[in-house]
């Protein structure tokens, strides 16, 4: 029976900030990022992923960028640091957590 059921990933906070100098390849890096989660500053974004498609996120990144221009910088945040993201002004709130993940 325990073969039957998958076990489900849990899902992590992750935050992943860029510096690219090039207009195309910081677009398509955005653009990239965007099927993994929110963009809440300009070249910040806030993802709620497991750990495999944060590696699956990992490895595309690297595919984008030039290692000898561009600066990619990626955080994973435990549940207690993720708890505690504060924000002023006009900022999005966090990425929520969602309590119950369908697949």
């Amino acid at each position: 029976m325990a073969d039957e059921k998958k076990r489900v990933e849990e899902r992590r906070r992750y935050v992943v900030a860029y510096d690219i100098p090039d207009d195309r390849r910081r677009n398509r890096v955005a653009r990239f990022l965007n099927g993994y989660g929110e963009r809440v500053q300009y070249s910040v974004w806030e993802c709620m992923l497991t750990a495999s498609q944060a590696e699956k996120m990992w490895a595309g990144l690297t595919r984008l960028i030039r290692k000898e221009e561009d600066r990619v910088r990626m955080y994973r945040l435990c549940p207690v640091c993720a708890g505690e993201v504060r924000t002023l002004g006009q900022a999005p709130p966090p990425v929520e957590v969602p309590e119950v993940y369908i697949a």
